[in-house]
């Protein structure tokens, strides 16, 4: 496929009916990029129904597998197309005879190019064929990793033994897990060790520990795997220690077939899975099988000491190993005839195989993105590392968005018209929207009043986002598909069409925006009398940021109605939260980072500092939790089968028996010398949770809805429909709760909701990792720019203090809190590991007597940033300052 949708590949194509259907049965993936090309103007393929020919449909005969019955209709279509064009141009008496092209037949399949050679049909395969083109030194580096036996082996192929057990047939593997014996789950790695890895599997409270590379057999990330367990006397401990893929395996070679190479590898990784392991032991087991592969285009960088040879010029196959930029998985073994050139860039490599005699996985180069560390490159890798969709909305999409454009408005009132139907007017409410600075898409405003019976009235007012996507539309598809708005720190990759998520579904000021509203009527203690769910016409009055608010709320002279609405807003929300964590609702530390960029044009950033979180941020977050709270209830009620639920050493103990019991621990581990390590407890205890998923309420046992961090016995996201597709659904379900609309009757059916809840769950752990790689990425260039002005100015490295969070035999993990990054101290020997009391003895060079570190204890770093070997970006680099300096360490 990705030689396909190469621009270097431009021949003729003809598409069999056939063909199509077998892709798109196999992969709906690649039917969908297949799709894609057929309508591309660029590209020359048509498509031939040769299904509904009489002269090329095929019958399967007795015996006959679907295989074979799908290779003799290609042949018979081949060989028809062929006579159909001589026939279609015969020679015309006093003229030359037309010369016609030759149909000729692309397979892989060797024994169908058999038989199509014996019934005289013209036939090569794909590598032939491309071997045989203007650019077949690039076009090649497209083709996928092909069996050892079809093209000549590389000398770490030939002859090997094997490293791997085989997997186990696809039925043992099924009634394995059925019985109980084998258990799925998905191959988690680990990014300190890349010898480790673990499975979660409900058979057991703790992972299964898969230890080794025989162990791990050849599972990679995210791939749905099958584990036997071993017996209980042979399970071992998570390792304590830092194992560095590129640093065990630095001198192997790629095409080294050395049996003395290959021990000295062994001999380095057996040392490594070996080392005494002095923690708790878990579950220890072995991959048996993959039940499916989630390989797909991962960005790399040549290893530049992998290659023969560095001649730029040079067109020679050359084996080289691509180092993915994530840590959680292996490099990559390619062939190709670009290497020289592909140095310094990003680049995409999509996995073909993993053979048994391998240590690596086999792959193929798919397409350059850039030089290393410049913008552009570093954006749409990190979007391709994440799996960020990112293309444009194509014209089917744009299609849905109304034929007015931008010049859409709300219709004025009038009984007769369909916009108004069964819409309450609420434009003379004092209705604002406090956002951070910049915000666009404006999805949520609020009001207060008082009451005449001494209550106050508060409202949500959110986009109606589900009044312009409609169920089952390319729009929605895609939207589906997208699952969420990704925020990168100089870029916004949207989820809906900037029409709607900037202009007209955003709830700017002074302009009338079609809403959904939630209205509860209060006490003056928060306590609620009555809620109810309408949708609405509103005329946001101001677009405040949380900073022009709180001001605006502090000020004693400012007394008109907006003001007091957001006075009124803040007391109910200081008791509504007050309430929550009364009931266990958990206070969980997420610190933000600021990146000060060069000027509003520029992307440069020069600075970096944690955020100044507000009262107005707090107020904002309780009424937007009460909406989702209430929301939730309305519909769970309604749907019951169908509903988009959220679930959500200091001589200090955590008691973690319940919420409410952890909330009010937390609240206890104070340090009154240090006030920021109470945020770091809680840091610490949120990594410990697990992350909140939607799910299909009608799929798990009632008891189980809560969100345990808000103590909240049922919850779900209404709030941020325009870049949320999670809300867009509750927003249809609220629709029909309420009975304004009729709910479309995919959502009634639970497997497809399931379904789409399954890619916006995963869509919503990729982008968050998107938005922290992207900070990572500014706060090292911001954190460059510092360093280079504190030498310039002789003010010596960049140090800060900082907490340790981790313990290993040959390294710290530590979080800055001034800049809300974690780092890790690594020491080039072990030092004296104390597993029990998570602590650390490191020697010093001038004494004798060695300095103990421990989890939560400060300490002074050195913040230096170099290239990182994996990302080829700037990494933040840290070196203990204080209580010892571990610089030459």
């Amino acid at each position: 496929m990705d030689l396909l949708e190469s621009t270097l590949f431009r021949p003729p194509i003809i598409l069999l009916q056939t063909v199509i259907e077998e892709v798109r049965h196999r992969s709906l993936p690649l039917y969908n990029r297949l799709k894609a090309l057929m309508n591309m103007d660029e590209k020359s393929i048509w498509v031939f129904y040769n299904e509904y020919r009489s002269e090329t449909t095929v019958v399967r005969e007795e015996n006959e597998t679907p295989n074979d019955r799908n290779d003799r209709g290609i042949r018979k279509a081949a060989a028809w197309y062929s006579s159909h064009l001589q026939l279609s141009n015969p020679p015309v008496r006093g003229k030359a005879t037309p010369k016609l092209p030759t149909i000729v037949l692309l397979t892989e399949d060797a024994a169908n190019r058999q038989k199509a050679e014996k019934e005289g049909i013209a036939t090569l395969s794909v590598r032939k064929y491309v071997e045989a083109t203007k650019d077949a030194s690039q076009l090649l580096d497209l083709l996928a990793s092909v069996d050892e036996n079809e093209i000549e082996p590389t000398r770490a192929a030939g002859g090997k033994q094997f490293l791997y057990d085989e997997y186990l047939p696809s039925a043992t593997l099924i009634s394995g897990v059925k019985a109980g014996e084998l258990h799925q789950g998905h191959f988690n790695a680990n990014q300190y060790n890349y010898l480790e890895g673990s499975v979660s599997v409900p058979a057991f409270p703790k992972p299964v520990l898969l230890i080794g590379r025989e162990n791990m057999n050849r599972a990679t990330n995210g791939d749905i795997i099958v584990v036997e367990v071993f017996p209980e006397s042979e399970w071992k401990a998570p390792a304590d220690e830092v194992v560095d893929q590129d640093a065990t395996l630095k001198n192997d070679d790629a095409e080294s077939g050395d049996e003395d190479d290959e021990d000295l590898v062994a001999r380095k990784e057996s040392k490594a899975v070996s080392e005494k392991r002095d923690s708790e032991k878990q579950p220890t087991g072995k991959v048996v099988g993959v039940i499916k592969r989630l390989w797909r285009p991962y960005v790399c960088h040549i290893d530049s000491t992998s290659l023969t040879s560095s001649n730029a010029t040079s067109l020679s196959v050359q084996t080289v190993f691509a180092t993915p930029v994530s840590r959680l998985l292996p490099r990559i073994r390619m062939r190709t005839r670009q290497a020289p050139s592909l140095i310094g860039q990003k680049i995409l490599v999509t996995i073909d195989r993993w053979d048994v005699t391998s240590r690596y996985p086999e792959g193929h180069f798919v397409r350059a993105l850039g030089k290393v560390e410049s913008k552009e490159a570093e954006q749409e890798s990190l979007l391709l590392e994440f799996d960020v969709p990112y293309r444009p909305f194509g014209k089917a999409i744009l299609d849905c968005l109304p034929v007015e454009g931008d010049q859409w408005v709300v219709p004025p009132k009038s009984d007769t018209n369909p916009e108004w139907k069964d819409r309450v007017d609420l434009r003379e409410l004092n209705i604002c929207s406090i956002d951070p600075p910049g915000c666009q898409d404006i999805d949520d405003a609020l009001h207060a009043r008082p009451l005449p019976n001494g209550n106050i009235e508060a409202g949500v007012h959110i986009a109606d986002v589900s009044r312009f996507v409609h169920p089952d539309t390319a729009m929605d598809n895609e939207a589906a598909a997208r699952g969420t708005t990704v925020y990168l720190v100089d870029k916004r990759i949207d989820m809906l069409p900037a029409l709607l998520g900037t202009n007209l579904c955003s709830l700017r000021p002074f302009v009338e925006r079609l809403a959904f509203s939630a209205v509860w009527e209060m006490t003056l203690d928060a306590e609620i009398v009555n809620v109810r769910f309408h949708k609405s016409v509103i005329a946001s009055k101001a677009a405040f940021t949380y900073e022009e608010a709180q001001i605006r709320k502090d000020d004693a002279n400012q007394k008109d109605d907006l003001t007091e609405s957001i006075r009124l807003l803040n007391s109910l929300a200081i008791k509504l939260k007050a309430k929550r964590m009364a009931a266990g609702a958990l206070n969980l530390a997420s610190p933000e980072v600021k990146i000060h960029l060069d000027s509003s044009e520029s992307s440069d950033p020069i600075d970096v500092e944690q955020k100044e979180l507000r009262e107005t941020n707090s107020l904002v977050e309780e009424f937007m939790l009460l909406a989702n709270i209430s929301v939730a209830h309305k519909i769970q009620e309604t749907f019951p089968q169908t509903a988009d639920i959220l679930l959500k050493r200091k001589g200090l103990t955590l008691d973690v028996s319940s919420s409410g019991a952890l909330a009010a621990s937390l609240d206890k581990c104070l340090d009154p010398s240090e006030p920021a390590f109470n945020t770091l407890v809680r840091i610490m205890a949120t990594r410990c949770m697990l992350s909140a998923e939607y799910f299909c309420s009608g799929s798990v046992a009632r008891d189980t809805f809560g969100h345990y961090g808000l103590a909240s016995p049922i919850y779900t996201h209404f709030t941020s429909p325009i870049r949320r597709y999670a809300d867009v659904l509750a927003h249809r379900q609220l629709s029909a709760a309420i009975g304004h609309s009729p709910l479309h009757p995919s959502l009634h059916a639970k497997p497809h909701v399931e379904r789409i809840l399954d890619v916006v769950n995963k869509r919503h752990r990729m982008a968050q990792m998107a938005s922290r790689a992207s900070v990572e990425f500014y706060v090292g260039l911001a954190l460059k720019g510092r360093e280079q002005r504190n030498v310039a100015a002789g003010a010596g490295a960049v140090t800060e203090e900082a907490f340790v969070i981790r313990t290993f035999r040959n390294g710290l993990g530590v979080f800055v809190s001034k800049l809300g990054i974690e780092g890790l101290v690594s020491f080039k020997n072990d030092q004296q590991f104390d597993a029990e009391n998570y602590s650390l003895s490191i020697a010093k060079p001038d004494s004798t007597i060695p300095v103990t570190v421990s989890v939560f204890d400060k300490v002074t770093v050195r913040v230096e940033v170099e290239k990182d070997k994996n990302t080829q970006r700037g990494r933040v680099k840290m070196t203990l300052v204080s209580p010892v300096d571990t610089k030459e360490m």
